[in-house]
């Protein structure tokens, strides 16, 4: 009997299960603060549950294993470093921000240098922050879906994008938060139950890892069937042939292929489009002959080849997989990722201060701690999200050792952010692996779901509360700055969608880490230096906020751009490190430049800054903190 439909099965029951929980919390949403922060009455363990629901997305249930699986050790800065920057938000930022007591980041940015125009700055940075995250969740929802139904990967982003968008319309924050929360112990049991079934069958952590100790790539054990993409996937349809071993992949009738030679250097790279015209076609590589195949592929001195139309194919038993790195280059710190532009040490600080500063510059995870009731709460819930993310952590590299082991053919067709849907189904029994493939396919819903749902909400407020309600109608009632939340939900909801459609071939954790490198460089140094330096103007701040973060952003965009071969500029490896990674110099540059402009700036401070300051950081029982938002 077919098993196929189980994996279905525990999809369904979460997807009912996050909106039964949100029509219930719906029931007690009936205020703008109750959509905006939750009627700031969220206890410090849903709290921490919901910021670690909310924050273990799409690229940290899928994402991070699958980097760990393609590129090995040295992306274990990802989980590292998203863990690691909430001590930067629990030291200098989660305190101050809830004693404001505002609703939004805008709201801070305005009274913190009573300035209604640099709430249109900061508003616009959370868009652009939201949509860079929103992407890598539709991803995740698309390649989920097409992992478990055969789905295309469009219908996977209507689906889920549209049950996430109604849920945040019906609920707002208050709707969210306890949907969240038990998002999180979700999350954690489908990441960690798995792993100990597959520990007992192919061998713990270690025994995966050893492996990779010897000269080599890992092979196949037996003939598997694979589909590949065209060129809308670029680099996705690229198979890129290991000098450790033979390769033999059989395709079908009328498979299309082109010659690549010589990758290094790009002026020089020659393409030949051929077909096999309806006849049999097999590649066949090994180190020292290169390719045999057909006519102009035959004896090419080049180890890669790419597909110029989708096609299936079989990857023959004993095959070392196209696109697997090395074992040495897999295990060395300086491996596929950091050192794929040539300056590893560089890439690697700045992914570093990317993610550590991102963190505390995420304006859909700062606004929850505005649901706290107050500023020693907002500490405490911190702490408790350092632990409860780092609990998680644990898991991912074991999902990227074992699949590399286990199932070395998703590599071939760069499938590898599947590891955590796929490898369950490797069990000799098929109902106990589709069984454990419809939890962690739970999970991956649990993951964008989620995070998809706090991005919304953080994104609606922005539109709803900032631009309609202090922007275009500063006297809209509060029944109509509630319709507007919705209307800018749908709206919001359909835009990412559009948006999760064009990053099919980019890796999911790739994503959020850019999305956190424009945090960076645009609300991170706000939000320090607001809360610790008395001397921060409004122009100062704008000016960093502006440079910092649309440079960030307009490198990030140039460097997709030439990824998938839109824009064909010639620029050096360390250029292209710093355009794929900008936050080791957005970061100085948006600081250095709020520090020297507020400093000519000086006469623009407020006059009761100093009063603002103590309001930031003066403890509750003195009776000094007030909320910037109070609801009348």
């Amino acid at each position: 009997m077919s098993t196929g439909w189980i994996p279905v099965a525990f999809v369904a029951a979460m997807t009912l299960a996050t909106i039964g929980l949100g029509l219930l919390a719906t029931r007690r949403a009936k205020t703008a603060s109750d959509f905006f922060v939750a009627g700031r009455s969220v206890s410090v363990f849903w709290n921490a549950s919901a910021i670690s629901g909310e924050y273990l997305s799409a690229a940290s249930f899928l994402g991070i294993a699958g980097l760990l699986m393609k590129n090995g050790y040295d992306a274990l800065w990802y989980p590292v470093c998203y863990a690691t920057g909430y001590l930067f938000l629990l030291l200098f930022i989660a305190g101050p921000l809830r004693r404001f007591g505002a609703y939004t980041i805008p709201d801070f940015a305005e009274g913190r240098f009573d300035s209604p125009a640099f709430r249109k700055v900061a508003v616009s940075f959370v868009l652009f922050i939201g949509f860079f995250y929103t992407m890598p969740q539709m991803k995740g929802a698309g390649v989920t879906m097409g992992a478990i139904l055969d789905w295309p990967y469009w219908a996977g982003i209507a689906v889920v994008g549209s049950v996430i968008t109604f849920n945040v319309a019906l609920g707002g924050m208050k709707g969210i938060t306890f949907v969240q929360a038990f998002q999180y112990w979700a999350k954690v049991f489908a990441i960690s139950l798995p792993v100990f079934v597959l520990a007992s069958v192919f061998g713990g952590y270690g025994s995966n890892l050893e492996p990779n100790l010897k000269d080599g790539a890992p092979a196949t054990n037996r003939d598997i069937p694979l589909k590949f993409k065209g060129p809308a996937a670029y680099p996705a349809n690229v198979l890129k042939f290991s000098n450790a071993g033979p390769s033999k992949i059989d395709f079908p009738k009328g498979a299309n292929a082109s010659r690549i030679i010589p990758t290094s250097n790009a002026a020089s790279k020659e393409q030949n489009d051929e077909s096999t015209g309806g006849l049999y076609m097999s590649f066949d590589y090994t180190p020292e002959n290169g390719i045999n195949g057909l006519d102009t592929l035959k004896d090419s001195p080049t180890g890669q080849v790419q597909l110029t139309a989708p096609t299936s194919g079989i990857l023959k038993s004993g095959s070392i997989p196209p696109n697997a790195p090395l074992n040495q280059t897999w295990l060395r710190p300086f491996g596929p990722l950091t050192s794929k532009h040539g300056h590893p040490l560089l890439y690697t600080y700045s992914l570093i201060i990317a993610l550590i500063c991102g963190t505390a510059g995420l304006p859909h995870i700062l606004v929850r701690f505005y649901t706290n009731p107050d500023g020693r709460a907002a500490k405490r819930t911190t702490l408790w999200v350092m632990v409860m993310l780092g609990a998680f952590y644990v898991f991912p590299p074991f999902w990227g050792a074992m699949g590399r082991q286990v199932m070395p053919e998703l590599y071939a067709n760069s499938a590898t952010d599947t590891v955590v849907i796929r490898l369950p189904t490797m069990l000799s029994s098929p109902l106990l692996g589709q069984i454990l493939s419809g939890v962690t396919s739970a999970g991956a819903f649990a993951a964008f779901m989620s995070t998809f749902s706090g991005l919304l909400v953080s994104m609606s407020g922005a539109l709803a509360h900032d631009i309609y309600g202090k922007i275009l109608r500063p006297g809209a009632s509060q029944a109509s700055r509630l319709t507007a939340f919705k209307v800018s939900a749908v709206i919001i909801g359909l835009t990412s969608m559009g948006l999760g459609l064009l990053v099919e071939s980019f890796d999911i954790a790739m994503m959020v880490g850019w999305a956190f490198a424009i945090g960076a460089c645009s609300y991170f140094p706000l939000l320090l230096l607001g809360s610790w330096w008395s001397r921060l103007t409004k122009f100062g701040a704008g000016a960093g906020m502006l440079v910092g973060g649309f440079a960030a952003l307009g490198a990030i965009v140039t460097s997709m751009l030439l990824d998938k071969k839109i824009l064909t500029l010639e620029v050096t490896p360390l250029v292209r490190s710093l355009l794929e990674q900008p936050a080791i110099w957005g970061v100085p540059l948006s600081i250095s430049l709020m520090v020297v402009v507020s400093l000519f700036t000086s006469n623009s401070l407020p006059k009761d800054v100093h009063l603002k300051m103590l309001r930031l950081h003066a403890p509750e029982e003195m009776g000094l903190s007030k909320d910037y938002i109070v609801e009348h």
